[in-house]
């Protein structure tokens, strides 16, 4: 017995845990010096980022999409014609990517895409060919034939909704529906998943947001009940709670990302719940900067508490760490990446220093490899 316990004990001594770096990957567009997508490491304790590398050569792969088992990588590229695909990619071990298929959109400037929770279907926008379209999923990441849907309509917005522009589609909470805010129609048409690669029309199909707002992207609050949209025109948040039996959106509340006394140009871009649910974060073009709101989580209504400049130029796409310590902000007009660190308590952003080079970023998403265990014994003295 006394035998077995000092063995327990020195396993005790002798177990490590090895935490790798999160994958940190950034889209972008490809019009200056970047050539495709990129790869970082954070250090989740520090925030730190390493220099970004080449992971693959793609033209404008302004948004990219995780496959929920972490082994493959989705991307648009946001050209025309022929030009317009989506591809997918194995991601090795050390996050490197290796092209696996592709596809075309049948629409002009694809500019996000999502894969349900199982990993069986892929959904991309095309923001100038006013549709969609959905590709069944393979067990190996292959991208199958794609089924291709048309919006209709416009708003009050004379120059940007004369017709549809699908910008955004993301997943519901239980993985039945998806959401498509449409900034040219200033819907948001919701879709039911049915078999792999399939949607059809919910039953309400639509949301209509405040006339000439235009809805960018969406963000599910992790409790289900309450989902929100930025405004990309009117620069603005809209919060809205969510029935998931009928799969129902309704206002709720609907605020500035502009602090007050502040010009109203420019506009909106990216928008995320942080992973606890207690914030609401919008990136504001023009006014560089990202929004924070608090979130009445009993109501879902919003509080600005903080508008905190990027130090950027159009900060576009930003992600929030799995571990929800840190938000990374990219920037469309120049090469910098900004680190900003989130108080747990409060939700506010402060700037740090690590700050990296991506010329044009776009997009960022992150991957949490899986955590290796090694356990070492000692051999038991005599």
């Amino acid at each position: 017995m006394k035998k077995l316990l000092i063995a327990f004990i020195f396993m005790l001594i002798n177990f490590h845990i090895i935490a790798e770096d999160t994958f940190v990957y950034f889209g972008t567009y490809t019009r200056g010096s970047s050539e495709g997508i990129y790869l970082s490491k954070l250090n989740e304790d520090t925030g730190e980022l390493s220099q970004p590398v080449l992971s693959a050569k793609l033209n404008n792969p302004s948004f990219i999409a995780i496959h929920p088992n972490n082994r493959y990588l989705f991307a648009v590229s946001e050209e025309s014609g022929d030009k317009a695909i989506v591809s997918s990619y194995e991601i090795g071990t050390e996050g490197a990517l290796s092209k696996i298929s592709h596809r075309p959109t049948k629409g002009n400037h694809p500019c996000h895409l999502s894969v349900d929770k199982q990993g069986n279907t892929l959904i991309v926008v095309n923001y100038s060919g006013g549709n969609i379209a959905s590709y069944p999923l393979s067990g190996s990441g292959e991208i199958g034939e794609g089924e291709y849907t048309s919006h209709f309509g416009s708003s009050v917005n004379k120059r940007r909704q004369k017709s549809p522009h699908p910008h955004s589609v993301n997943i519901g909470p239980d993985n039945k529906r998806a959401f498509v805010a449409d900034l040219g129609t200033d819907k948001i048409h919701i879709y039911k998943l049915t078999k792999p690669g399939k949607l059809t029309k919910n039953s309400p199909s639509s949301f209509r947001v405040p006339a000439g707002g235009g809805p960018r992207h969406l963000s599910f609050h992790p409790n289900g009940k309450f989902a929100f949209t930025n405004l990309e025109l009117t620069r603005e948040a809209l919060a809205m709670s969510y029935d998931s039996k009928k799969g129902r959106l309704a206002l709720i509340d609907k605020k500035s990302t502009l602090p007050n006394g502040a010009e109203a140009t420019g506009s909106t871009a990216e928008c995320l719940v942080h992973p606890t649910g207690k914030w609401l974060y919008i990136s504001n073009r023009g006014h560089d900067s990202i929004t924070v709101f608090e979130i009445n989580q009993k109501s879902g209504k919003l509080t600005r508490v903080q508008v905190e400049p990027t130090k950027g130029k159009t900060p576009r796409g930003f992600g929030i760490d799995p571990s929800g310590k840190f938000l990374i902000a990219g920037h469309q007009n120049s090469d910098n990446i900004s680190v900003f660190s989130i108080d747990l308590n409060t939700g506010l952003l402060t700037l740090t220093n690590n700050s990296v080079k991506v010329d044009s970023a776009v997009n960022i998403r992150f991957i949490k490899p899986t955590k290796s265990i090694s356990v070492k014994f000692k051999p038991l003295n005599k």
